[in-house]
């Protein structure tokens, strides 16, 4: 299929970096692509060294480690190794599901920062779920119990009420 649907459909779940390659080189090409959703552009023929500072860029502006190599976040007792896929708490392997963890991987690298309920339910459940604040609500309180982060004192996942939340920043 055409390259815009696919990129279309890729949007619709994932928000993973995406660069175009093609030989499509018109400006409303161009335009039409970053529009739908690419984080950069690129029309045959290209110079590789070129290429390959543009998926550095890309992935440094998505959060990404070069390469997708990110460093582990430590905040208190709290660590999270992004490349592993793991969580510890005291230095215990805390179970996580899957959506619980990309909740709190997401709340983690935008540390400090309040991110609203419609952002977290898109970044995590998708753009179709950005309503269902009941969903988020239930698994930020599965999170505190696994975290030990007191629902009625909270001092990681912090609430901004009637906003959003955020990860206390890292120490």
């Amino acid at each position: 299929i055409d390259g815009f649907k696919v990129l279309h459909q890729i949007r619709l779940f994932s928000n993973v970096p995406i660069i175009i390659l093609t030989v499509r080189d018109q400006k409303l090409d161009i335009a039409r692509g970053l529009e739908l959703g690419a984080d950069d552009y690129l029309a045959k023929p290209f110079d590789h060294i070129e290429f390959l500072a543009r998926v550095k860029a890309v992935l440094r502006r998505s959060g990404m480690a070069e390469f997708g190599r990110v460093e582990p976040l430590q905040s208190g007792n709290l660590w999270i190794d992004f490349s592993a896929h793991q969580v510890r708490l005291n230095g215990e392997v805390v179970k996580l599901s899957p959506i619980e963890y990309s909740l709190l991987s997401y709340l983690a690298t935008n540390a400090g920062r309040v991110l609203t309920h419609r952002t977290l339910l898109e970044k995590v459940w998708g753009a179709e779920y950005t309503d269902a604040t009941d969903y988020l609500k239930v698994y930020i309180q599965r999170l505190r119990v696994k975290l030990r982060d007191n629902p009625h004192a909270p001092e990681l996942i912090l609430n901004e009420r009637g906003v959003g939340y955020k990860l206390a920043k890292p120490s």
